[in-house]
């Protein structure tokens, strides 16, 4: 594999990361030659995928306390993004940056219980299938149970929103929505946590009009459920966070194949596992993305899964392909046809800066290039020949010096391979 240099360009200034993830703070999206970042101050920043130099155009909106904006998709010819912050707010702009209307989830989540960002309202994933664009919102508090135990709660809700900006219909339930698909009229949603009355970590919704077709839970001890989903033509392929493992469902939910990920294993004396956290599927097979090591017994170990940080290449029958390191975190995946792009952001266990990177897969064959950076990976996407990948500065707290910037890389992509700037 090779890295080369791409075109890059300073989004600004920003805190830097810790050694430990504080969660998704920026976003961005390819639509219609630029390379739209949504930045950590709640802002939008529009460069050219095909030159160098500043942003094109720069947008910022007013919005209550510390926005981010966390997700971004392509919507109707322009860009529909999602925030968190007080107003949990999810916007749709045209191609120039105007705005062409706003939804503030908060309305239905309700504000939040401190101004902690992990207790702010967040927009956790965006999806459209060209005729809507579908959100999956979610706000997260701490109760106190009648035994005066601590206890997590969860409000969330899934909207279908047409163009003009109107709600065609809601999903609510007190699970935590982490991911959306959408696609032939079918609408998936992975639930990462299911602490209350909902108990199901897949949900395939109709996407005429929200009702559900069918349900899927890997039927594990605990909160943990669901990590990712990606549709297929029929059924779907899930990674599951109750037992560490891949799924293939037909319609229904009969399960096709199971493949172990990273389930618990014996590290010299301590068992340990890895959630896989990510999966994207084409008709030529389905990659699956782990992150962190954790063991069975407490928060800290001197182990490591031999799977953690790992991309891992499955046919669309069950037969495991190929695997390739992904050197850290993944917060969120960019893909085009068969060709995936895995941000590397903290191994907050080992912290070793060499292996900040973006990386390219190819669904089938693997690894195809990986892009060095300074800092962490937090966000990429590719499409119409550009990878991009935006950076952010770091800080680990047993090295104390800072590396990388805050800023945007864009790399161009030929035929799944990348090519040098001319």
């Amino acid at each position: 594999m090779s890295s080369r240099r791409a075109r890059t360009a300073s989004l600004g200034e920003v805190p830097p990361a810790r050694s430990r993830h504080g969660g998704r703070r920026s976003a961005v999206a390819l639509a219609d030659g630029l390379a739209v970042v949504g930045t950590a101050d709640g802002d939008l920043q529009a460069f050219d995928t095909a030159s160098d130099g500043p942003p094109r155009r720069c947008w910022r909106y007013e919005t209550e306390g510390d926005p981010s904006v966390v997700a971004a998709v392509p919507f109707d010819g322009g860009l529909v993004v999602g925030e968190r912050s007080a107003r949990g707010e999810i916007r749709c702009h045209d191609a120039e940056g105007g705005l062409r209307w706003r939804y503030e989830s908060r309305a239905d989540l309700g504000d939040p219980q401190q101004t902690t960002r992990f207790l702010l309202p967040f927009v956790a994933s965006l999806a459209t299938d060209g005729d809507r664009c579908y959100a999956a919102a979610r706000r997260y508090e701490r109760r106190t149970d009648a035994a005066g135990g601590d206890v997590r709660h969860f409000e969330s809700v899934v909207y279908a929103f047409d163009p003009d900006g109107s709600v065609a219909w809601t999903y609510r339930t007190d699970g935590s929505p982490i991911s959306l698909s959408a696609r032939d009229g079918r609408v998936a949603v992975a639930y990462n946590r299911c602490p209350g009355d909902h108990q199901h970590g897949l949900v395939v919704l109709d996407a005429a009009d929200g009702d559900p077709r069918w349900m899927w839970d890997p039927g594990t001890d605990g909160q943990r459920r669901v990590g990712d989903v990606a549709l297929l033509d029929e059924g779907v392929v899930l990674s599951s966070h109750g037992d560490y493992c891949g799924y293939r469902l037909g319609e229904g939910g009969s399960e096709r194949w199971r493949v172990p990920l990273a389930t618990p294993t014996d590290v010299a004396g301590d068992t340990v596992y890895a959630y896989p956290n990510h999966v994207r599927a084409t008709a030529a097979g389905a990659v699956f993305v782990t992150g962190n090591t954790y063991p069975e017994d407490g928060r800290e170990t001197d182990a490591r899964h031999p799977n953690e940080h790992t991309a891992v290449g499955v046919s669309l029958a069950g037969e495991r392909r190929w695997d390739a390191p992904v050197g850290g975190f993944a917060s969120g995946l960019g893909t085009d046809g068969s060709l995936l792009a895995v941000p590397g952001a903290q191994n907050f266990r080992d912290r070793d800066a060499d292996d900040h990177a973006l990386r390219l897969f190819d669904v089938a064959d693997g690894p195809v290039d990986t892009l060095d950076t300074d800092g962490v990976v937090t966000a990429a996407a590719v499409g119409d020949g550009t990878a991009v990948a935006v950076e952010e500065p770091v800080v680990y707290h047993d090295e104390g010096r800072e590396r990388g910037a805050y800023r945007l890389h864009r790399l161009p992509v030929t035929d799944g391979v990348t090519r040098p700037n001319r």
